[in-house]
């Protein structure tokens, strides 16, 4: 053999030995190293998940009374597995079943068609779900089609009728809710994506509703449940050859709220009443709030947000022009957390109470003129009303601006003036931040604004990150509208000199303006309404919530919330006893009089502070309504407020006593507690009880009072 023969016989040796050996690594690669993945992948492409929707738990008010329930829906699905089974691949079973429902053939098959393949219509009428899943067609169908369809199953092979849950709002009473309950909508990719690849048999699926807003939201996890998954067994060409594993859906736990839902009508319709004595008025009143919290345990009894609108909207998901139309009369916001305005005379409690901290006299004497100087601007009173020397009481009840200027004065210069270190005692902020306002309250609902409380803390972070545009505007002088209004232009620049140099200095009309609500103070209604509570209760700064308790859909306790405290408000020793009587006093003889004129207040005393706050570039005042009652035995705390409504006295306060009457069983001057719209005169102190078939039920051991019985829940 030639040399040149050897080589090549070496070289084919090598080369067999080096593939053999790359075959070998291979084998132990797939065999030992990624064996279980490959694994876990065939078991995969083997088995497909049908998923049974759980039913989604309710939501009932503090008598039981649904406040979200489910109704039964027909509907009727399609296994196109099994269609694929018979020998036209179900062909001439749409057309039969087209016919049965009244719809087109091509109607179905457009469901039929699986999301992003070739034809297929866009969401949400192509089918996004397992290919091994039912697909659902029809919703709502009649019982006769329903039962024609299941006794001719050789006709209909692969076709089924069964019973689904839909959302649905009672309204017992009419009781809207609709910002507090929220609604569901499908589930986001980024929910799903948020999840991993998490094993919990609650985790969310492709196809699963979720809660939007409300309560839906905030507690999705509690009401959702777990679904009914079944493991099917395919083989390479999609056959179903077995189940593999099987379990049951969980239905959702109830949640148990504190709102009671007769209340919550009167609230609602007396919030709606506020806005059309506004209007009729000549104000533009756009806007409202209203909250009822129950000041021994910070427990929401009713909130209503104007406008609003029919939860039913989202159910089976909302048209393009219900939500354009929501977005354009901002029907969406949820007024009483979400909104914040200035609370005007509401916040001379706050005012008040940073007095008796700084010394000052609670019983003392003040001068009442008509408008207070400083420098050459005049701050004046309401409509420059001026009293002479009067009390501190007399001055909350007439709501006289120039006393609590006075004071915010005397306390600024006390602090150190316009020149005050960094540091420097800022006694009204602090006061404020004692009631915790200017901070979120925690309430157990999503999205809620935290608002902003004035103070030399406050404008120092505003100008810090302001100081550059204010700069620049300054340099520039405003030249886009120099041209056409020099005047406007010169003055809008003076002020951004000013801004860019100095613009953190705490001066003394910001103290001025801040100790009567105005400036850049703005805060929720719902922390108007704690504030209110807590000079009620003696200084107990709760967290405001709406559920009281999560029940399972067989009645057992889950949890049960207890009251949280957040805080106190420390004042000097009678100040809380002084409030209460100087502002029982506004109702009796001050700006709260008119509304409550031939009220039972020697019964029922109510302690109030109205409001009529002004608004940079609006129309007209923000109006208020505080207050809390009985003012000798406080247990209700009651706030509305009206945006572009006038005043708080005449706009606002007929609906505060309205809501009154109905909470203490007021006709006329009687008290009639028997008459109250809460059974037995007061808030529910045991939870509803729920029978072995899901239905909630009254407590057992309160008595309802003969009142008109609404569908599926007691009064």
């Amino acid at each position: 053999m030639s040399e040149k023969s050897n080589v090549r016989l070496v070289v084919l040796g090598v080369l067999i030995v080096s593939l053999v050996g790359t075959l070998l690594a291979r084998l132990f690669y797939l065999q030992l190293v990624a064996g279980d993945e490959f694994r876990a992948q065939a078991v995969s492409n083997s088995t497909r998940e049908v998923i049974s929707p759980a039913a989604r738990g309710l939501i009932l008010d503090q008598r039981g009374r649904p406040l979200v329930a489910n109704r039964t829906s027909l509907v009727v699905s399609v296994d196109r597995a099994e269609l694929m089974r018979e020998e036209d691949d179900g062909a001439t079973v749409i057309p039969r079943l087209a016919e049965a429902l009244g719809v087109t053939p091509e109607s179905i098959e457009q469901r039929l068609m699986p999301c992003g393949s070739e034809g297929a219509p866009p969401l949400p009428v192509c089918w996004d779900g397992s290919p091994y899943q039912p697909v659902p067609v029809a919703k709502d169908v009649d019982t006769v089609t329903a039962l024609t369809i299941m006794e001719r199953r050789a006709e209909f092979p692969g076709i089924t009728a069964q019973v689904e849950a839909v959302r649905v709002y009672p309204g017992p009473f009419d009781a809207n809710l609709a910002h507090v309950l929220g609604y569901v909508g499908p589930v986001t990719q980024e929910q799903l994506d948020e999840q991993g690849d998490s094993t919990d048999p609650a985790r969310l699926r492709l196809r699963d509703l979720v809660g939007r807003n409300g309560l839906e939201a905030q507690y999705d996890t509690v009401l959702r449940g777990i679904p009914g998954v079944t493991t099917l067994a395919v083989d390479q060409a999609g056959r179903v050859t077995g189940t593999l594993a099987e379990s049951q859906a969980v239905a959702g736990n109830y949640v148990v709220t504190s709102i009671d839902a007769r209340l919550q009508e009167v609230v609602e319709s007396a919030l709606a009443e506020a806005v059309y004595r506004a209007r009729d008025a000549g104000e533009i009143a756009d806007s409202g709030a209203a909250v009822v919290v129950d000041v021994t345990n910070g427990e929401i009894l009713a909130m209503a947000s104007y406008p609003t609108y029919d939860p039913q909207l989202w159910v089976g998901g909302i048209s393009t022009a219900d939500y354009e139309r929501l977005l354009e009369t901002k029907a969406l916001s949820s007024n009483f957390v979400q909104g914040t305005y200035p609370p005007g005379s509401t916040y001379k409690v706050v005012t008040t109470v940073a007095a008796a901290r700084e010394g000052y006299d609670l019983y003392g004497t003040y001068d009442c003129p008509g408008d207070y100087k400083v420098g050459s601007q005049r701050f004046r009173n309401f409509e420059s009303s001026g009293f002479g020397p009067i009390t501190l009481t007399r001055a909350l009840e007439v709501s006289c601006n120039t006393v609590f200027y006075r004071i915010a004065d005397e306390m600024w210069l006390k602090s150190g003036g316009l020149y005050a270190p960094n540091g420097a005692p800022d006694p009204l902020a602090d006061a404020a931040e004692e009631f915790l306002l200017g901070s979120r309250t925690g309430i157990d609902l999503p999205n809620e604004a935290a608002g902003l409380v004035s103070g030399r803390d406050e404008k120092l972070a505003v100008w810090e990150q302001r100081r550059d545009g204010w700069c620049a505007d300054a340099k520039d002088g405003f030249s886009a509208i120099r041209s056409e209004n020099l005047r406007l232009a010169d003055y809008y620049t003076a002020l951004a000199k000013e801004n860019c140099l100095d613009g953190f200095r705490w001066r003394n009309g910001d103290a001025i303006n801040a100790s009567i609500g105005q400036g850049d103070t703005s805060i929720t209604p719902l922390q108007v309404a704690m504030a209110y509570a807590s000079i009620a209760n003696g200084g107990t700064v709760y967290q405001p919530r709406v559920a009281k308790a999560i029940l399972s859909g067989r009645g057992e306790v889950v949890e049960e919330f207890a009251p949280v405290v957040r805080g106190t408000v420390d004042a000097p020793l009678g100040t809380f006893e002084f409030l209460r009587a100087a502002l029982s006093g506004v109702t009796f003889d001050g700006t709260g009089r008119v509304p409550f004129e031939g009220f039972p207040l020697d019964e029922i005393p109510i302690a109030s502070k109205t409001g009529s706050a002004q608004v940079f570039g609006a129309k007209s005042t923000t109006a208020w309504y505080a207050s809390f009652a009985p003012a000798d035995n406080p247990r209700y705390a009651v706030v509305l407020m009206v945006t572009q409504g006038g005043t708080g006295s005449l706009t606002v306060g007929p609906s505060a006593r309205t809501i009154y009457e109905a909470l203490f069983g007021v006709t006329g001057s009687v008290v009639d507690p028997s008459q109250s719209v809460l059974i037995g005169g007061q808030p529910s102190t045991a939870l509803p009880v729920v029978k072995p078939d899901g239905t909630p039920v009254m407590p057992a051991s309160e008595t309802a009072s003969p009142t008109t019985s609404t569908t599926g829940a007691l009064p």
